[in-house]
């Protein structure tokens, strides 16, 4: 017990036998300062005598040895040995680290480029309550001479798409890529969710083409100031959002169970965290751009793209505008998910031996 609080409060493990104390961020920290303290130290170029645990358990509770991998190699500083660390006796966290806490580290910074990924999704994802609301209170609601629909309602077929695509997804989708790759999973989590993103860019071309129509019958039937719907009707808007729904099942979904899958054992709660913040830094990135785009079309006494009456905007451009900025993000996505390495455990590797396949 003595050792437990001891080792909790000062960051402390004895040198083969002890677990490292402290949340994923102390352990995080720890490699960083380990990595910097150390900033001259050679990384001795065969890895096996870089500090490992000899026990079969890593050093970090309820996580599995990760495998060495080649990426951030100044990190691997951080679990380089030195006389100084053996004439200390029990090993200091904040100097020494093990492999696999370093991996550990190294796991979550891959992920991170992943993760950014998915703002300017999220962004495209959260038009539905916002531009296509306002873009729908212009449309012709009714149905039948005595019944309105609503424009925020409209989400029920973002819904109804998500129902959808999930069973599509799993019992055609995936058994007929299986076939083909003979992957388990069928797609891979990263092509899927690129599949996603590109599905979003459809979803901002088709509420775009909608928009060029709708300012197409304004300016043909001069309905600028009017006060009426415009004579199309709102069920024009279900492609966008079925669009929307289906980007959602390979993007949201394949962003949570990478995450889930690609986080060290002892991180996975904070990392599928992590993935749902992507949510709100969208609806962040939206109001900027709404912001911006305000700032920049209004200028010399313009009514910019989004005014109050959007007969006289351009929100066709606002659309196209989200369009390319998801073309620019798939495209570094491209790169992203090429450099992407999957982390490997040391189980991995002993099943890979097993059956003749050493190399990743």
């Amino acid at each position: 017990m003595a050792i437990a609080v001891v080792s909790f409060f000062s960051g402390t493990r004895l040198y083969r036998n002890q677990k490292p104390g402290g949340s994923p961020l102390t352990r995080i920290a720890q490699v960083l300062v380990a990595s910097v303290r150390k900033w001259q130290v050679q990384v001795p170029e065969d890895k096996s005598f870089l500090y490992e645990l000899t026990d079969k358990e890593s050093a970090i509770e309820g996580s599995r040895k990760l495998k060495h991998s080649n990426q951030f190699k100044f990190l691997d500083k951080a679990c380089v040995e030195t006389q100084d660390d053996k004439d200390v006796g029990p090993a200091n966290a904040w100097r020494l680290c093990t492999v696999t806490q370093v991996e550990e580290l190294k796991s979550i910074v891959r992920l991170l480029p992943i993760w950014a990924s998915g703002i300017v999704f999220s962004t495209v994802y959260s038009q539905m309550s916002t531009m296509f609301v306002l873009q729908g209170n212009t449309l012709n609601p009714h149905i039948g001479p005595h019944f309105k629909i609503p424009a925020a309602s409209l989400s029920i077929f973002y819904t109804l798409s998500v129902i959808m695509w999930v069973p599509i997804y799993d019992r055609i989708l995936v058994p007929v890529v299986r076939s083909i790759t003979g992957r388990e999973r069928g797609f891979t989590q990263l092509t899927r969710m690129g599949i996603g993103l590109v599905i979003s860019i459809f979803a901002m071309l088709a509420a775009g083409f909608l928009e060029i129509v709708r300012l197409h019958i304004i300016h043909r039937d001069n309905l600028y100031d009017s006060t009426d719907y415009i004579p199309i009707s709102i069920f024009w808007q279900i492609p966008q959002y079925f669009l929307i729904g289906a980007a959602e099942v390979f993007t949201f979904i394949g962003q949570l169970e990478f995450f889930y899958d690609q986080a060290p054992d002892a991180m996975r709660s904070m990392c599928s965290a992590l993935s749902l913040t992507t949510n709100a830094l969208g609806n962040y990135l939206s109001t900027l751009l709404v912001t911006i785009v305000t700032h920049i079309t209004t200028k010399n006494g313009k009514l910019g793209w989004i005014p109050d009456n959007l007969n006289r905007g351009h929100l066709d451009y606002f659309y196209w505008l989200l369009a390319i900025l998801s073309v620019i993000n798939f495209l570094v996505y491209l790169l992203i998910s090429n450099w992407y390495t999957y982390k490997k455990t040391e189980d991995d590797f002993e099943d890979d031996m097993g059956n003749g396949a050493g190399k990743d």
